[in-house]
Order: C-alpha cells, then structure tokens, then sequence
C-alpha cells in the first residue's frame, strides 16, 4: 500500500483543524502517518525539551529511545542541521542510534512551530532497506509545516 498524500492532508486537515498544542498534533499526525503506509513500522515524535535535547514524544508502534543527543543518531542529525535525513541503510548511517533491531531505512524530519522555532522531529523506521522516497519527504514536510505552524 503506499500513502495516498491527498487523502492524509484531508484527514490530517480535518482532525486538527483550530488546534495548536503540540502534543495533541503529534499525536494526531503519529498515528494518521503510521496508518497511511505498510512500509511504517515506527512513527513518532521526537520532542526538543532543552537545548541540543530530545524526548520521545507521542508515536506509533514498538517502544522507541526515550532520550536522544543532537549529537547522536538520524535524529539528532534533523535536529542539529535541520535539514531532512532520508537513510536507506541505517546501518551505515554514521552514529546511527538503533532502538529496534528491525530498523533498515529512516525518514526524518525537522518540524518547526510558529516563528520557524524548532519544537521536534518526526520519525519514520521501516524494516525495508530504501523505503523512504523523496516524495514521501517532500509530501509530510508539507504536512508538518501546515500543522504545526501555530504552535508557539
């Protein structure tokens, strides 16, 4: 099955529509993503709690590292450059942190709230190496910046 965008904007749009804190969004996008695609085993947040600091925040699926470094991992690597980590093998991903065993291929993404101020990343594992494309990136970053950019 692969993700019909179109469809999870609307639900996304609609389920949220007025809301602004930003647990109730992640818990929201978590498990409307996590549901959309057979290729997510792992969907959910990671939230910043302090500089250069992540918690686990709402997700989907098996348990997740419940601290993460900037310095450290794909998700650390989002939250420090702010940039996409689209990893293939995250087994050759540098520093990768494995908090399940099953994990091949990552997609994270940075996720800003109002005034562009970083709030967390969004995680994707999936047990197929390569799952990720750059449409998958593209279509949630999209996602992401429409629903949480009311969120001070």
């Amino acid at each position: 099955m692969q993700v019909n965008y179109t469809a999870l904007r609307q639900s996304i749009a609609s389920l949220t529509e007025g809301e602004t804190d930003a647990v109730a969004l992640m818990a929201t996008v978590a498990c409307e993503v996590h549901h959309a695609d057979d290729r997510f085993d792992w969907t959910g947040f990671y939230r910043v709690v302090a500089p250069e600091l992540l918690k686990i925040g709402p997700y989907q699926g098996g348990h997740g590292c419940l601290v993460i470094p900037f310095s450290r991992g794909v998700c650390g690597a989002a939250a420090r450059t702010g940039e996409v980590q689209r990893v293939e093998d995250v087994e050759a991903f540098p520093g990768h942190i494995a908090c399940a065993s099953s994990t091949r291929s990552e997609l994270v993404l940075p996720v800003y709230g109002d005034g562009g101020r970083l709030i967390g990343v969004f995680d994707i594992d999936s047990d197929q190496p390569a799952a990720f494309t750059a449409k998958d990136a593209t279509e949630l970053a999209e996602i992401l910046e429409t629903t949480f950019a009311a969120v001070k």
